[in-house]
């Protein structure tokens, strides 16, 4: 399985929602970068993803998106062989 890395907030619903279907979908392990904490860290998502908002997710090398994003994956099963690697 791929790395999954996310950058999220503490209260982010988004971010809670984001990581429930991740884990539904057999992830165990997420990288939590939380830019709450480190506005250096949201400097650098908002650089590298070119978006301001949370949960920004990442699937091994790919930028997923937004929590909305990662669902429309799901949905259009694209999500179960992206997360298969």
């Amino acid at each position: 399985m791929p790395h999954v890395k996310m950058y999220c907030t503490a209260v982010c619903p988004y971010c809670v929602m984001a990581e429930k279907l991740l884990n539904k979908k057999g992830v165990t392990e997420i990288e939590k970068i939380r830019v709450d904490l480190d506005p250096a860290q949201r400097e650098e998502m908002m650089r590298i993803t070119g978006r301001r908002t949370v949960p920004q997710i990442y699937i091994g090398e790919r930028h997923v998106g937004g929590f909305d994003d990662l669902s429309a994956l799901d949905a259009g099963g694209e999500l179960d062989p992206l997360l298969a690697g």
